[in-house]
């Protein structure tokens, strides 16, 4: 199994958010999670359109789960810069 962190789609149609959370690769978008480790409001103001556990995302990435590239480019804003 190969594990991912990638974005889980919540909220109402054009009032989106998302979590961030870490799956099995070949799930769908919105199935069954192995861990939650924050969440992403795009509409929120942005001081609080992002949220998560960062020491969970590095325990995650030193067990060699993959990110995908959007939850790459969240990462990168909060400062949590990948390999």
């Amino acid at each position: 199994m190969s594990a991912r962190i990638r974005l889980k789609r919540f909220g109402t149609k054009k009032r989106p958010y998302y979590r961030i959370v870490v799956m099995d690769q070949r799930s769908p978008r919105d199935g069954k999670t192995i861990e939650e480790l924050g969440y992403y409001h795009p509409i929120e103001a942005e001081d609080k359109q992002i949220v998560f556990d960062a020491d969970k995302a590095k325990a995650w990435l030193a067990k060699s789960a993959t990110m995908s590239d959007t939850v790459r480019k969240i990462f990168n804003k909060k400062g949590l810069h990948s390999k």
